[in-house]
């Protein structure tokens, strides 16, 4: 195959075979469109059938000198080498050029994490009286509640909701389901927006089921909730570096130091495969929920007022 036709077919197995959502099938594409464009300038004529371990050792090389990180260079070998293993699941190639490459070392890095308190101060940074402020304030309540992924939270749909058993569906990577516990706040304020304020929206038809409009009555994007939040800690005085995944992380932080079991916290991020018909026989919900209720600092706090 030529390079545009075995591109093609890589993507459609990604997105038939495997399901991957629109973003990881693009952020694949782009990883192999990086060898291809390299491979053009050098190796003109080759075929990805041509291609040798030297060919992609010199791309990664060419990366460093460009000034790439190694986080970068080793996204960009991960997809090449299922770029590889796709070639030779079609029989393109018999060994993938990309199997014996070492992937670039990585420093760790530990992300920064908000504490209860920083969490607090940002919630109140929301001015409810401003036209955006329900929506913010239940926005964040969500992401933080749940420790969802930003996409997640842009997708979440109405009918994801079902508080009268306080969960809500998640739509995760490769469009796996989980269902998650969600507070009484967190719902509160998603109630609040819902009947009080996105009722009075013009809502685009296509986008009726999605909870998080914008201005246009589209769904609120990933780079929007990045941006109010930037303007939110700087209103709190937060000088951390904070997106929406710090409140991911914080979630699964909190959960931990307060003493819930690492693998709940994993199923309840969504990073173990857990199919909508798989929750109710891998987890116990009502555990699931007592791990909430017990461990997340909204809950405690509440505890607290209460004794």
């Amino acid at each position: 195959m030529d390079w545009q036709t075995s591109i093609e077919a890589f993507i459609q197995y990604l997105q038939l075979e495997r399901g991957y959502p629109a973003n990881t099938l693009m952020a694949y594409k782009r990883d192999v469109m990086k060898l291809k464009s390299f491979l053009e300038r050098n190796y003109p004529e080759m075929l990805p059938s041509d291609i040798i371990p030297l060919q992609i050792k010199k791309l990664l090389q060419f990366l460093s000198e460009i000034g790439l990180d190694a986080t970068t260079q080793a996204r960009t070998l991960s997809g090449i080498k299922t770029f590889f293993n796709f070639l030779v699941l079609e029989e393109e190639i018999e060994v993938s050029p990309a199997e014996l490459i070492d992937t670039p070392k990585i420093a760790q890095k530990i992300p920064d994490t908000l504490s209860f308190t920083e969490i607090e101060q940002i919630l109140s940074a929301i001015d409810l009286s401003e036209p955006s402020g329900p929506r913010d304030r239940a926005m964040f309540e969500v992401l933080y509640a749940c420790g969802l992924r930003v996409t997640e939270l842009c997708e979440l749909k109405i009918s994801q909701l079902f508080f009268n058993e306080g969960y809500i569906i998640v739509i995760g990577k490769g469009n796996k389901q989980r269902l998650i516990p969600i507070g009484a706040d967190a719902m509160k304020y998603v109630n609040i927006y819902i009947n009080q304020v996105r009722v009075h929206k013009k809502v685009l038809p296509q986008y009726n089921d999605f909870i998080f409009i914008n201005s246009h009555g589209k769904p609120l994007s990933r780079i929007w909730v990045f941006l109010i939040l930037k303007r939110l800690c700087f209103e709190a005085k937060i000088e951390k570096n904070v997106s929406p995944h710090t409140f991911r992380h914080s979630f699964a932080t909190h959960l931990l130091e307060g003493g819930a079991d690492l693998s709940v916290v994993q199923d309840l991020l969504g990073h173990s495969s857990i199919t909508t018909t798989e929750i109710y026989t891998h987890l116990d919900k009502n555990y699931l929920r007592e791990v909430i209720q017990m461990f997340h600092p909204m809950n405690q706090k509440k505890n607290l007022k209460g004794t």
